[in-house]
């Protein structure tokens, strides 16, 4: 059965003024039925309806959308959509700048887990695309899993997954099909970068 966010008294009066506050013909129904979005913290979902509710004592103009894997559903005011991170799927462009984020080196930090465990969930939680790319850079695993905590590879396929369904819905591509192509690029990277250094290792002449 579908879930729904709780929609207190001050979230409703904040709504209120930030609807009438933005009543351009841009923003004032930015999103509509059938759109699929990403939500920060659940990643990507579907707008089922947007219309009026009477809440509270207010009549808001309401964003339903729904998350078909866990069942969920979220109404969030349009007037604070954007505030709240809603956004469309990702353009051409930013798919691409993905794509390249991916085939970069991973970066180490020697920053203590816990600290970096926590920027890895604030970036996967962020709703930016590159900044899930960078997290599946910099958590994969050497292809066999060795030399990976159970905490990173959880922190890894949540970001693979909601960077795998984003990328699905913008090429209209299957998920899992989807999240298989970006294993494959990462591995295949891995092993270009090792190739070079073997080769650099063999260039540089014996003392």
């Amino acid at each position: 059965m579908a879930a729904a966010t709780v929609i207190t008294i001050a979230m409703v009066d904040a709504a209120f003024g930030a609807t009438a506050a933005q009543a351009t013909p841009e923003d004032a129904d930015p999103f509509h039925a059938g759109d699929f979005v990403v939500y920060p913290t659940h990643g990507v979902g579907k707008v089922e309806r947007v219309g009026p509710e009477e809440v509270a004592g207010h009549r808001l103009d309401l964003i339903h959308v729904s998350f078909a894997e866990n069942r969920m559903t979220l109404r969030i005011p349009v007037g604070q959509a954007r505030a709240s991170g809603l956004r469309r799927i990702a353009t051409a462009d930013a798919l691409a700048e993905a794509m390249e984020t991916l085939r970069e080196r991973p970066r180490i930090s020697r920053i203590m887990w816990t600290k970096r465990a926590q920027g890895y969930l604030a970036k996967i939680n962020s709703g930016d695309l590159r900044s899930l790319a960078e997290v599946v850079r910099d958590l994969q695993s050497a292809g066999d899993g060795s030399g990976t905590s159970f905490s990173q590879r959880n922190l890894f396929e949540l970001a693979i997954d909601r960077l795998g369904a984003e990328v699905a819905v913008a090429s209209q591509a299957d998920k899992a099909a989807t999240i298989g192509r970006l294993t494959a690029l990462l591995q295949q990277t891995r092993e270009t970068a090792a190739k070079r250094a073997s080769q650099a290792a063999e260039s540089v002449p014996a003392l």
